[in-house]
């Protein structure tokens, strides 16, 4: 067996490994990447493509090094198709918005990781963690290449994506880690990269297209005008769908797809789901899709997994500085997350789950009957001075679907209420019980508005 003492192991070498990794090792910290796939393949993750807030990247891997991967910058919209009533609804989408080449993109982070200092060992499935006697975490043991390779490190960065492995082989029941996570809370995705002979006319565009449950969407987002990420998934706690012929199906019935070619295929699970309450316990600190850091409504994940990296390795160096790892020593990682994008993504989860609980035909109805050009106009421009013309298309386009949006404007007050409570979150771990038991009582009321299911 072959032991390694960096002072931080990171597992995984996504964007939030790669980002926590590159801010310990340019602070003069020893850290290594432990990466399950080859080196070939490291960076090759299915992704829709689509980053949010493709201009705030944390300066340990500055955006410049990774722009080279952004194969679209043009688009500025969202473009919602809905068959059923013959209707296309076109919003703007504010702030800065790329289209990127995902395997590009983690080749980049990679070598900006490397440019800093870490070391990475490729090939390394890791089987299991290693904990002293009162649980603090003190680091992975796994596989390379058939020999046992163990890493005793002061923290270690879990960043190995959804459902990690090492938090079911960690035991965290001593712990203010989040245990309540469950397949149910995960998305089922899978895309292809397809180059299509002509060029498409929604270059400047993110496709969306309802599929046949609420709970789910088919995407076509245009890495370029003839190349297209085009991909589907759908909330695992729904009817499994087939996602390969599903997909299939729809691009067949797209002319633009006529005579393409599939130059990449990909499938993934991803957390659509509220962060978790908190991501750190002794020595441990989990980041990006490994603690629930993404948008739950569209499963966009890149910038707040770069934060959350910047977030786990910051307070991973100050607890070694001062000798101390425990939670209470790591816990301003789950204040930092939670004040940057968290209180947001839990807000954007109450949508997620009212999706599960509305029938998909009324919900199409709904959005076909909307003044596409007016909302577009007043959430582009701001302006106070469309609101009563689009007030008054509303009421009148929407008729027969008052109740809808009466429970829809309900359930926004629900996320504006949970949106502010996550902004309160407790300042130490001795907080977090009471906050979490409020937290709960506002999420009943969630399911009572809603409608839906439990999801937690």
């Amino acid at each position: 067996m072959t032991t390694h003492e960096p002072d931080i192991v990171v597992v995984g070498a996504g964007t939030a490994g790669c980002y926590a990794a590159a801010t310990a090792a340019d602070a003069g910290f020893d850290v290594v990447i432990v990466e399950r796939k080859d080196e070939e393949e490291a960076g090759h993750i299915a992704c829709g493509d689509a980053l949010k807030g493709a201009d705030k990247f944390p300066d340990s891997i500055p955006k410049s090094e990774i722009q080279p991967a952004f194969t679209n910058t043009g688009v500025d919209h969202g473009r919602f198709e809905i068959p059923s009533h013959d209707t296309v609804l076109e919003i703007p989408i504010p702030g800065e918005l790329a289209v990127i080449d995902r395997l590009k993109y983690g080749k980049l982070l990679i070598e900006g990781a490397k440019k800093r200092g870490v070391d990475f060992h490729y090939d390394t499935v890791v089987q299991d963690v290693t904990q002293t006697d009162d649980g603090r975490v003190t680091g992975v043991r796994g596989k390379r290449k058939g020999e046992v390779v163990e890493y005793e490190a002061e923290v270690t960065i879990d960043a190995a994506g959804a459902l990690s492995i090492l938090q079911d082989k960690a035991d965290l029941s001593d712990a203010t880690f989040d245990t309540n996570v469950s397949f149910s809370q995960f998305c089922s995705a899978y895309r292809e990269i397809v180059e299509v002979p002509e060029p498409v006319d929604y270059d400047d565009a993110l496709v969306f297209k309802p599929t046949k449950r609420a709970a789910g969407y088919l995407w076509y987002f245009p890495r370029s005008d003839t190349e297209i990420n085009a991909g589907l998934g759908f909330q695992m706690n729904e009817e499994p769908m087939k996602l390969v012929d599903d997909l299939k199906q729809d691009m067949r019935a797209r002319p633009e797809f006529e005579g393409a070619e599939v130059t990449d295929k990909l499938g993934a699970a991803l957390p659509t789901r509220r962060p978790y309450d908190s991501a750190v316990a002794p020595g441990f600190v989990a980041a990006g899709d490994a603690a629930g850091h993404v948008n739950p409504t569209t499963g966009g994940g890149i910038a707040g997994a770069a934060y959350a990296g910047k977030y786990a390795a910051e307070q991973a160096i100050e607890a070694i500085e001062q000798g101390d790892v425990s939670e209470e020593a790591l816990w301003r990682y789950n204040e930092r997350v939670m004040h940057h994008f968290g209180s947001r993504f839990a807000a954007l989860d109450v949508y997620n789950i009212l999706s599960t609980a509305v029938d998909v035909d009324e919900l199409m109805g709904l959005m076909a009957s909307l003044p596409g050009e007016s909302l577009a106009e007043a959430l582009y421009e701001g302006s106070a001075s469309v609101k009563p013309r689009l007030v008054a298309e509303v009421v009148k386009d929407s008729y027969g679907h008052w109740g809808q949006i009466w429970d829809f404007y309900k359930t926004k007050r629900a996320a504006d209420e949970l949106m502010a409570h996550y902004e309160r979150y407790p300042q130490r771990p001795g907080g977090f019980e009471g906050w979490r038991a409020e937290r709960d009582r506002i999420m009943e009321r969630v399911y009572d508005v809603t409608g839906a299911d439990a999801k937690y």
